[in-house]
C-alpha cells in the first residue's frame, strides 16, 4: 500500500471537507484548495488548533479505514478516531483477544521486545558499526521480559544513537524528543489502523495495560518499528543540529521513513503492509491458529 498518504496539517489553517470521494484540503484563497482520493488517506494528522473538519471529511476518512489523530502542542497524540468496522469477524476476535490467556500475552510481548532490541541492534551498527551488545542482550529476554532488558537495551542505545551520554528519552523535552514525539505519533496511527483492519480492539494491549490508554495494543505492536523512526530523527539532528525547527520538510522527511519502502527479508515492502501482516498474526494468535506473532528479521 506505497501510495498510502499520511497527511500533516500544522502550518496552515484550514478546512476539511468532502467532495466526489475526495478530502478537500481548503487552504483559502491564497494557497487555494488540494483533493485526495479517501481510499488513499491512511492518516490525518491535526497539530493546527485552528483546523475545522467537517463530519462528512471525519466519516469518509474512517469508512474508507483511515485514522484521524488530534495531536497536543508537544505533538503526542491527543486522540484518535478509528473506523469501527474494520474486519467482517471483529465482533468474534474482540471476545478472544479479551479471554487471552497471560502465559500467551507473556511469549507475545517476549517476542516484541526480542524485536525491538534487535532492531536498535541495527540502528547502532549502522549509525555507529557497533551494536553495543544489544544483539547479545536480544537473544537473553525471556518470557513477559522478566529481567527488564527493553530497559537495560534503552540506557545502552538512546546515548550511542544521539552521540549524546546525556541524552534520555522524555517526551517533554525540548530537545531531539520533539522530533522523535511526532513521529511515534504517525507511526501509532499507522499501528492502530493495522490492529483495526486485522479486526482487534486496541485499547486491550499484549503488556501495555494503562486504563487510561485507549491504544495500549497499538503501543505494544509499534514497539520494534520505533527505531525507524529513531534512525531517521538520529541523521536529521546529525545534519541539522539538536535544536533543529520541527518544521514541514523535517515532518515530511519522518514521515517519508514510515511511508517509503523498508527492506525486510530481501524484499522492499511498505511500513504499513509489514505492520499489517504482525496484525494479522496477532489476530490469528488469538483465534488459535498459529503460534508466534509474525515480526520482521531487520
Amino acid at each position: 500500500m506505497t501510495d498510502d498518504k499520511i497527511i500533516d496539517i500544522s502550518e496552515s489553517v484550514v478546512s476539511l471537507n468532502v467532495r466526489l470521494a475526495n478530502l478537500v484540503i481548503d487552504c483559502g484563497e491564497e494557497i487555494g484548495k488540494t483533493m485526495v482520493p479517501l481510499n488513499e488517506v491512511a492518516a490525518l494528522v491535526l497539530s493546527n488548533p485552528h483546523v475545522s473538519m467537517t463530519n462528512a471529511a471525519m466519516a469518509g476518512v474512517a469508512a474508507n479505514g483511515g485514522i484521524v489523530v488530534v495531536s497536543d502542542s508537544k505533538f503526542q497524540p491527543a486522540g484518535m478516531l478509528l473506523p469501527l468496522d474494520a474486519h467482517y469477524t471483529q465482533g468474534e476476535r474482540f471476545r478472544k483477544q479479551a479471554a487471552i490467556a497471560q502465559p500467551v500475552q507473556k511469549r507475545l510481548w517476549q517476542q516484541i521486545v526480542r524485536s525491538k532490541i534487535s532492531a536498535q541492534a541495527g540502528v547502532l551498527n549502522r549509525l555507529t558499526g557497533n551494536d553495543y551488545g544489544l544483539q547479545r542482550l536480544a537473544t537473553c529476554v525471556a518470557s513477559g521480559d522478566t529481567g527488564n532488558h527493553e530497559s537495560q537495551a534503552a540506557q545502552r542505545y538512546w546515548p550511542q544513537v544521539f552521540n549524546n551520554p546525556h541524552f534520555r528519552r522524555n517526551r517533554e523535552a525540548d530537545d531531539q524528543n520533539r522530533l522523535l514525539n511526532y513521529g511515534y505519533a504517525v507511526l501509532r496511527a499507522l499501528t492502530a489502523r493495522a490492529i483495526c483492519s486485522a479486526g482487534l480492539h486496541p485499547a486491550l494491549g499484549v503488556h501495555h495495560h494503562n486504563r487510561y490508554d485507549p491504544f495500549a495494543l497499538a503501543s505494544d505492536l509499534m514497539e520494534p518499528f520505533r527505531p525507524l523512526v529513531d534512525e531517521t530523527v538520529a541523521r536529521i539532528v546529525f545534519k541539522e543540529g539538536e535544536g533543529v525547527v520541527l518544521g514541514k520538510d523535517v515532518k515530511r522527511t519522518i514521515i517519508s521513513s514510515l511511508t517509503g519502502l523498508i527492506e525486510v527479508e530481501d524484499e522492499s515492502r511498505s511500513v504499513f503492509s509489514v505492520l499489517a501482516k504482525s496484525a494479522s498474526s496477532l489476530a490469528s494468535v488469538y483465534t488459535g491458529e498459529r503460534k508466534k506473532l509474525y515480526l520482521p528479521e531487520w
